[in-house]
């Protein structure tokens, strides 16, 4: 607690981090979510993909065939390049943002695109993999 209490807030700040500090862990995930999806980003750390559902939560069917998968780049390869070609191509993301991810790969696996259906997560494996990049979908 005494590491909290050293963070100063900009004064423009102040109202913001008050309002977030009084939201609920729900509201919290929600705005998150809110704001991956207005600024194309994710918050999720580059090593977490998706939390599996619990034994006998809703959804947990284990006959349920999965409809989205997470594309996630295990390894580049030799053709670094191509693979943040195809990276910049199927994210949407800017040479730097691409070239990043990429980078962030060699170290931890990289989630390229989240909640891609079936069919556009299959595709874009294929392209990552013809590139030499290695790919898992999750």
């Amino acid at each position: 607690m005494a590491e909290e209490e050293k963070v100063e807030v900009p004064e423009k700040f102040k109202k913001f981090v008050e309002d977030v500090e009084k939201m609920s862990v729900l509201d919290l995930a929600e705005l998150v979510k809110i704001l991956e999806k207005k600024f194309g980003v994710s918050a999720a750390a580059p090593v977490a993909v998706a939390a599996a559902p619990a034994a006998g939560a809703p959804g947990a069917n284990a006959t349920e065939e999965k409809s989205s998968f997470n594309v996630v780049l295990t390894a580049v390869g030799d053709k670094k390049i191509e693979v943040i070609k195809v990276v910049r191509d199927a994210t949407q993301k800017g040479l730097k943002e691409a070239k990043d991810l990429v980078d962030a790969a060699a170290s931890a696996a990289q989630v390229v695109k989240e909640n891609a259906k079936k069919e556009e997560a299959e595709d874009l494996k294929k392209k990552l993999e013809t590139a030499g990049a290695k790919v898992e979908l999750k």
